[in-house]
């Protein structure tokens, strides 16, 4: 087990909001929460077990005692982690058997002077654990992603990549090194994540091991979706942007999603399951917990755009979100596999089915359109209507995204009394069926044109 490694400074820097949760109020012995146990007969004098579980609190008070956040000023900046591999180990062997002399004494005498003084090093023990978790979490937050602990082959698609954009061996050899040393810190950290994680699980503290844990993780994936810059909306403010400002939003969603779906909410999960590994109720609900609110406001965000009128000018756009979620699609499923997060999956699909529609209602009002606007004012001396060529152009367009079309088409299909003349949408495939829908379909555009 490696608990150190970091080069990051030793200085305790908390978040806001994060004094509070580590300087939280003692915890009194009647809440303590102690595995069950047959008990042990009564003895009016002392055992050898007894006098075992004696010397564990009198060992484990100096080292305890050390490192006290309390105790000076030294401590209270200081890893102990970082400060020593072997002094943290047996600070958290020194915790175990606290916990193990606890366990004993409390079946013995709920009221023992011996149950106080433990109970008490306990939580100063505990407290410490809390800061020394805060730490290293908070000093590798860039490092820690779904690579830190899966197998070396997974990295393989972005090495290429890398080796498109590199200019020489040496600069190859460069960002070879970096993310060798990034996974190395990362590997270090996860170690240490891991160990502080089961001593304060098996103790007992699994809840604020949990508490510490969601704020800081929840915090990360926060600051990824600004970053990417992933803002909250309300309907009315996308109602009231102009086109070129929500243009520039959808831009960054469509930039953002891929990223988010395959690195900020994957890696929580991975890391969920390897650091909180000692408790299967813990990390599903630390999972559900830490990415949810985000991830229901970036799915969420095609569907606000929807609860405006159709528009011709934002079909294209739309219809970019519409293909990025269906391809994700099977990720999404992947990654919010529990019960628990099915919201999530239900807004991203709902933002689909209400993409869908909102792109077939825009295809209906631009053939009704045509239709309206060409009985009207037929060209000048049998020149090509102005409506002819914007129509023809938007039609162009449209066969850009046929994938999309074809989709949309095949869930929602446009009402035809009969099919328009075979030249018109002639298919040099007739096996495919999607790919006839949308031949079918821009086919009766330029019939309505005529």
């Amino acid at each position: 087990m490696v608990l150190s490694g970091n080069s990051h400074s030793n200085t305790f820097n908390p978040r806001k909001g994060m004094p509070n949760l580590l300087s939280s109020s003692k915890i009194s012995i009647s809440t303590y929460s102690f595995p069950s146990s047959p008990t042990p007969p009564p003895s009016q004098t002392d055992t050898p077990d007894e006098s075992m579980m004696e010397e564990n609190i009198e060992n484990a008070e100096s080292i305890i005692k050390k490192w006290d956040l309390n105790s000076s000023t030294y401590t209270k900046a200081t890893s102990l982690l970082q400060h020593s591999t072997r002094e943290a180990k047996e600070f958290l062997k020194s915790v175990r058997d606290l916990h193990q002399a606890m366990h004993f004494f409390v079946s013995k005498n709920a009221t023992s002077d011996k149950l106080v003084l433990a109970q008490n090093r306990m939580q100063i023990a505990m407290k410490r654990l809390e800061k020394e978790f805060y730490l290293i979490l908070s000093a590798n937050m860039n490092h820690l992603d779904p690579e830190s602990v899966s197998s070396p082959s997974s990295g393989g698609s972005s090495n290429t990549d890398d080796k498109e954009k590199v200019g020489s061996e040496e600069e190859l050899e460069n960002v070879k090194d970096s993310v060798t040393d990034a996974k190395r810190v990362s590997s270090l950290a996860m170690s240490g994540l891991k160990s502080i994680a089961d001593c304060m699980i098996s103790c007992g503290y699994g809840k604020k091991c949990f508490k510490l844990y969601k704020i800081l993780r929840k915090s990360i994936v926060e600051e990824g979706l600004h970053r990417l810059g992933i803002e909250r909306f309300k309907s009315s403010q996308i109602h009231k942007m102009s086109w070129e400002a929500l243009e520039f939003v959808i831009s960054n969603w469509l930039n953002a999603i891929r990223i988010a779906v395959r690195t900020l909410f994957t890696g929580k999960p991975v890391l969920c399951d390897h650091v909180l590994s000692a408790s299967q109720t813990t990390k599903e609900s630390c999972f559900l917990e830490i990415p949810q609110e985000g991830a229901i406001n970036l799915f969420r965000f095609p569907e606000l755009i929807t609860k405006s009128k159709p528009s011709q000018e934002k079909i294209y756009r739309l219809m970019e979100q519409y293909e990025e979620i269906s391809c994700l699609w099977p990720e999404i499923e992947l990654v919010f596999s529990f019960e628990s997060t099915s919201a999530i999956k239900l807004q991203a699909h709902s933002s689909l089915l209400n993409l869908g529609e909102y792109i077939h209602a825009t295809l209906s009002d631009f053939e009704a359109a045509i239709q309206k606007n060409m009985s009207k004012s037929p060209a000048l001396g049998g020149g090509i209507h102005p409506l002819t060529r914007s129509a023809m152009n938007y039609i162009s367009s449209l066969a850009e995204y046929d994938g999309t079309l074809s989709t949309i088409i095949a869930h929602y299909p446009l009402p035809r009394k009969s099919p328009p003349p075979e030249p018109y949408y002639e298919n040099p495939n007739p096996t495919d069926v999607s790919a006839s829908a949308v031949s079918v379909y821009l086919a009766w555009l330029i019939l309505v044109l005529l």
